[in-house]
């Protein structure tokens, strides 16, 4: 028997819209040197505002899935071949992405990275919700991210450090340290392929919150499962903190059930703001970005490389279109707010590439 379906929630196309704004707002400051902590990723373990965002984006990739896949579950309508067919192409899109502009060696190409892991962790839970039962899928979770846990401190001499953790030592056997991330000094992926297992969970998690909320159609009952999910998942994951570390880098359950309640209270937000009429346009923005959440992500990435790698002459000297931009902005007010500010104008230029896509009905999917 096939589910019901929830139909087209403004909540989720407005989290979605959230997530992404956010994405490109911490990944495009005016300089790598000037940022205000909040838009920085913590090191190493710690959670900071900047770690909610890529968490926030796979919850949303599972709630929209509790749109579009769960009334299909046990109908021909439920097609593996597309659904793999999408992941393959989100993953060929994410390595096309660190490809450009095709001048690095293909044997220094780094293989993982955020669509990648998008990809991996959607086609997980679309074939893990077509097999279990919804009712054992909350259990399943739970069990994954214990494994998870016992893989990372319980199997041979591994630990929770950068160069000792599980998550690389098993990238560096399958990937190779050239096709890894090399931002902490060394060889270590934070979209590690161990560590795809707990992310499919933050997934998981978006997928039956929104079913457990969004059926229901009363806005008071949304709000408050949302707000008992959302201080449960905090408070559980916190106790969990404090032997199991919240870390991005290694995506430990801790942080999944952390980051899960944070998404959980900012989606309770958006429910009780929405239908407030002088804080409805704001909000109506963010749906308008969530609307081709794809293409936008796609775009300011080819955005951030032309002007980063494109020259302008400037006094007879050569310079980065992203540095001359940054320059002038910091003439007129301290470092981070120049950063600040640009990454703002940067958001708000993809946002007119969302208006213009929204107004002529245009809506890029794979």
């Amino acid at each position: 028997m096939s589910n019901p379906s929830l139909g087209r929630v403004d909540s989720i196309d407005i989290f979605r819209g959230l997530a992404l704004a956010l994405m490109l707002l911490v990944n495009n400051p005016g300089s790598w040197g000037h940022v205000y902590w909040p838009l920085l990723h913590a090191d190493w373990h710690g959670i900071t505002p900047t770690d909610w965002v890529f968490p926030f984006f796979l919850f949303a990739v599972g709630s929209s899935m509790a749109c579009s896949l769960r009334p299909k579950i046990g109908t021909p309508d439920f097609n593996y071949f597309a659904i793999t067919k999408r992941a393959c192409l989100l993953f060929l899109i994410g390595l096309a992405l660190h490809a450009f502009p095709f001048v690095q060696p293909l044997d220094e190409l780094r293989i993982l990275g955020v669509l990648q892991r998008i990809a991996l962790c959607f086609l997980i839970i679309a074939l893990l919700i077509s097999v279990v039962p919804e009712r054992l899928l909350a259990v399943t979770g739970g069990l994954v991210l214990l494994a998870y846990w016992w893989l990372l401190v319980g199997v041979g001499n591994f630990d929770y450090s950068v160069a000792g953790n599980l998550v690389r030592h098993i990238d560096l056997a399958i990937l190779g340290s050239e096709h890894m991330w090399q931002g902490k000094g060394m060889a270590f992926d934070p979209e590690g392929l161990l560590s795809t297992m707990p992310a499919s969970i933050t997934v998981l998690s978006g997928y039956l919150v929104s079913v457990q909320v969004f059926t229901n159609p009363d806005h008071t009952q949304q709000l408050r499962r949302l707000l008992i999910v959302g201080v449960a998942f905090l408070c559980i994951g916190y106790v969990w903190s404090l032997i199991h570390p919240a870390n991005k880098s290694l995506w430990t359950g801790s942080f999944v059930l952390m980051t899960n309640g944070i998404a959980c209270l900012c989606m309770a937000l958006i429910v009780a703001c929405w239908n407030v009429r002088d804080i409805k346009l704001g909000f109506n923005a963010l749906r308008i970005y969530g609307s081709n959440a794809l293409a936008l992500y796609i775009a300011a990435w080819l955005f951030a490389a032309l002007l980063r790698d494109v020259d302008i002459t400037v006094d007879d000297s050569a310079i980065a279109i992203k540095t001359f931009a940054y320059q002038q902005l910091a003439d007129l007010m301290p470092d981070k707010l120049a950063s600040l500010v640009y990454a703002l104008a940067f958001t708000l230029i993809l946002y007119g590439l969302a208006k213009l896509l929204y107004m002529k009905r245009i809506f890029i999917k794979l």
